[in-house]
């Protein structure tokens, strides 16, 4: 019986090392190559590049405005459909890049309507923004469109335009599109667009219909590359014809 519990014994001490040194190795660390390694350096990276700050410093857009010309909310404005309803308060602070400045400042405008009735073409870019007499050019009926040659390719991040906003108006068929094509054939991206019923014949649009303010109507370019940006309109809720005081275009010169 004695030598048959000591032969158990040697056989137990013998089975030890088998026992214990697997699980030596599972305590020892992962190998570079090993996949659960590259699961936690991929992870490591994910979370440094979502933890690293934005490279683009964004700052309000300097937007100096004329003075109100009329207070209040507007009345009498019927049969317009889609019309947007006033902010209430003031709009808040256009975020773009740092340096971002009027890139329209005194550069040519050309214009579908090459004898305006009232005016001068170049009023659209020479920084008067009031609606005083003498400072907003009257083109003729129907669609009507101007041109701003920003003399060069640019990224543009909004465009600020004046149509009359003495009196409480709403103009039909706005619609803003920019190009590097001078004659706006090819590639021309459209920023807003109105024109719900397509009567401009540039396809219809979902933007809606607003009323003129001392505040312009801004419109978010996001960013998109062109030289020149075009400005159509169709008559007002006043009468057929076509007002522009100001168009602003901030941005920077593509480098």
């Amino acid at each position: 019986m004695s030598k048959n519990v000591s032969m158990i014994r040697i056989f137990l001490v013998a089975l030890l090392p088998i026992v214990f040194i697997p699980a030596c190795r599972k305590s020892s660390p992962q190998s570079a190559d090993s996949p659960g390694a590259a699961d936690t350096e991929t992870a490591t990276a994910t979370a440094d590049a979502v933890e690293e700050p934005s490279q683009v410093q964004l700052a309000p857009v300097p937007i100096e405005l004329p003075r109100p010309m009329f207070v209040g909310t507007p009345q009498n404005i019927r049969g317009v459909s889609r019309l947007a309803k006033p902010l209430g308060k003031p709009r808040p602070p256009f975020l773009a890049p740092a340096g971002t400045e009027n890139l329209a400042f005194g550069k040519p405008v050309s214009s579908s309507d090459e004898e305006p009735i009232i005016g001068e073409i170049e009023y659209i870019t020479d920084g008067d923004k009031s609606a005083a007499d003498g400072s907003y050019v009257e083109l003729g009926p129907f669609v009507q469109h101007i041109t701003i040659d920003l003399g060069a390719e640019c990224e543009i991040y909004a465009v600020l335009l004046w149509h009359y906003h003495k009196q409480a108006r709403v103009y039909f068929d706005v619609i803003v599109q920019v190009a590097n094509d001078p004659d706006f054939i090819t590639e021309v991206s459209t920023l807003f667009n109105n024109d719900d019923d397509n009567s401009s014949g540039l396809g219809a649009g979902r933007d809606l219909h607003y009323v003129e303010t001392h505040e312009g109507k801004l419109i978010d370019a996001k960013g998109t590359r062109a030289r020149y940006v075009r400005l159509y309109s169709k008559g007002n809720n006043a009468n057929e014809l076509n007002h522009y005081i100001e168009v602003e275009v901030f941005g920077k010169p593509v480098k």
